[in-house]
């Protein structure tokens, strides 16, 4: 296998997995926060709020996937 295959197979790999995870879980997260809204919609507020930080933990993870992946790619 060559260098630059074996490059591109790692970068693939990285993003592909990386995104596997917090692609459920956000998957899970939105199940989750919808049902607690429709169980109690007083307190969407709260819900939102605790479900957009979880978003955006969850999307920093990818981040750090697809940044891994770029480095695989270019060095």
């Amino acid at each position: 296998m060559e260098v630059e295959s074996a490059k591109m197979l790692g970068a693939a790999l990285a993003i592909g997995i990386g995104a596997l995870g917090p692609g459920i879980g956000l998957g899970l997260l939105f199940s989750k926060a919808l049902e607690a809204i429709g169980r109690n919609p007083e307190a969407s507020g709260k819900i939102q709020t605790t479900m957009f930080l979880g978003i955006a933990f969850t999307e920093a993870v990818v981040i750090y996937a697809l940044v891994v992946a770029l480095m695989i790619l270019f060095r």
